[in-house]
């Protein structure tokens, strides 16, 4: 896969505490909607945890990031092996709109829209507490999301945690103090 990032990759802030982030995936749009909803395809690049896609079902991710790529490169510290996030469904509209809580206090929401063969992808995470949190969530989107981007495209993405930690040097010198 193609390592040069350009700045329409980024995420960025569309207003103080919430982060939008996009990307192009090949199409058909129901293929990514399976990505986002299938527990087993979704863990490929993000999380497992199975949904029932009903407005205010319960819901857990569970991350192992070491196990998305082989190798996953250098944990850095301050992050575990794995994590779990307990979430709730606040919106949804498949195959084009899926909106989560995250930790009860923000939320992230997923916007799909056919772009002829390819699928614009939006991610937008609001509620974002300080910047400590928004130089976690900024390059761990970016990251997950070119994850994605390979997995649709059959692609091997390059050792996740490595990749991490560079795009955190790069949203800590692009995301204001």
């Amino acid at each position: 896969m193609n390592d040069v990032v350009t700045a329409g990759d980024y995420g960025v802030l569309t207003e103080p505490a919430t982060l939008t982030i996009q990307r192009i995936l090949p199409g058909p749009i129901e293929r990514v909607w399976e990505y986002l909803t299938d527990s087993e395809l979704r863990r490929r690049w993000l999380a497992a945890g199975d949904m029932e896609l009903i407005v205010g079902a319960p819901f857990e991710l569970v991350w192992r990031n070491d196990e998305l790529t082989d190798p996953p490169g250098k944990r850095p510290e301050g992050f575990s092996d794995e994590y779990r996030m307990t979430s709730r469904i606040t919106e949804i509209d498949p195959p084009r709109k899926l909106s989560f809580t995250w930790y009860e206090r923000g939320e992230v929401t997923f916007e799909l829209a056919p772009r002829g063969e390819r699928v614009l992808l939006t991610v937008i995470h609001r509620r974002i507490p300080d910047r400590s949190v928004l130089l976690k969530v900024g390059p761990g989107w970016h990251n997950h999301l070119d994850m994605l981007v390979a997995r649709i495209s059959g692609e091997e993405p390059e050792p996740f945690w490595d990749k991490f930690v560079r795009l955190q040097k790069d949203y800590a010198r692009r995301m204001p103090a």
